[in-house]
């Protein structure tokens, strides 16, 4: 049996089901984003990460629990950042610490965090590999992918989060968790191997960068597909023809809508499912690299390791043909 024994978190796992709509790329989006992640890592990684991946996709949505649900204000700020309000990137500290001492608390809250708190939560799991604490590793490494889910989708990275400023209200979600949700069964998630990377900060700014090119396309392509759409077959709507809302009161588009959509984007939210995963994956293996290759077989007992060795095999063999285990999710589309 997978492990699922990471006490802490036991707590809070009856709420994350009311995060789904609310969590960026949805609850679909990042338990597959971290899951898949766990097969690209290399062999000396994979076995451990695989003993706890039933956690490691679970804990994927907590940092959404924190900062919806449970309303630390300390959260907030962790999952975007507002690219249009801090001027060039070359200007921009390259450290959180520097940042604090060049913009204020209330910037700061308004603006974002998310590249700087990537890069500090880099060096938190290097140093737990490091030190071999296993419960900080799969806690600080289920985290770090959520991070990651949330900076490659191009709204994170605009104070036009969702389409407020262009008349697309609810674009965010309709992007990043309606879509996933409906036609993610298609996608190819093996993304390879894990590589290593030299400058961590430097690839943190250049996946930023490279996300926020993505904002015109996303907002400009929904807008052509919207004037060339019926209007009366946008939105799901129920036998009285009322637009049906899911659970958080955000309109429900229509499958055939989202398909348009989906495929006038010529493919842009599969492939930023699949840097996100790739991404997470570099990550978790550079930090670990960095600490000095631990041996991760240390941490769990022989046991649980040999238990988990016929569904660790059958779902390596799911991963080479792009698909993950499916998971349980309460459908919200």
């Amino acid at each position: 049996m997978k492990s699922k024994n990471v006490k802490p978190v036991i707590i809070l796992f009856f709420l994350i089901s009311c995060v789904t709509i609310l969590s960026s790329w949805g609850t679909w989006g990042h338990q597959h984003i971290n899951k898949a992640a766990v097969f690209a890592l290399p062999t000396e990684m994979r076995p451990f990460f695989y003993n706890h991946i039933d956690f490691i996709t679970e804990e994927s949505v907590v940092p959404d629990l924190r900062k919806y649900i449970l309303t630390d204000k300390s959260e907030n700020p962790r999952h975007f950042m507002d690219m249009e309000n801090f001027g060039p990137a070359d200007s921009l500290p390259k450290t959180l610490a520097e940042a604090k001492k060049k913009y204020d608390d209330k910037f700061l809250q308004s603006n974002g965090i998310l590249p700087w708190y990537i890069i500090e939560m880099m060096e938190k799991l290097t140093k737990a590999f490091k030190e071999k604490k296993k419960t900080e590793i799969l806690f600080l490494a289920a985290d770090l992918g959520h991070y990651i889910g949330d900076a490659q989708m191009p709204l994170h990275t605009s104070a036009n989060h969702d389409g407020q400023m262009t008349n697309q209200k609810g674009i965010h979600s309709f992007w990043e968790s309606q879509i996933p949700e409906q036609l993610g069964d298609m996608y190819n998630l093996n993304t390879g191997n894990a590589k290593y990377i030299d400058d961590i900060s430097k690839k943190t700014w250049e996946i930023i960068a490279q996300t926020h090119k993505l904002v015109d396309t996303v907002l400009l392509v929904e807008k052509s597909v919207n004037s060339n759409f019926p209007q009366d077959e946008v939105y799901k709507k129920n036998e009285k023809g009322e637009i049906l809302k899911n659970k958080y009161n955000a309109s429900i588009h229509s499958l055939a809508y989202a398909k348009k959509y989906h495929d006038a984007l010529n493919g842009m939210i599969e492939k930023q499912m699949r840097l996100a995963i790739s991404t997470t994956a570099d990550y978790w293996y550079t930090a670990w690299v960095n600490a000095g290759k631990p041996d991760l077989s240390l941490l769990d007992d022989v046991e649980s390791t040999k238990a988990n060795k016929i569904n660790y095999e059958k779902d390596s063999e799911s991963w080479k043909k792009g698909k993950v285990t499916k998971l349980k999710i309460d459908t919200e589309f």
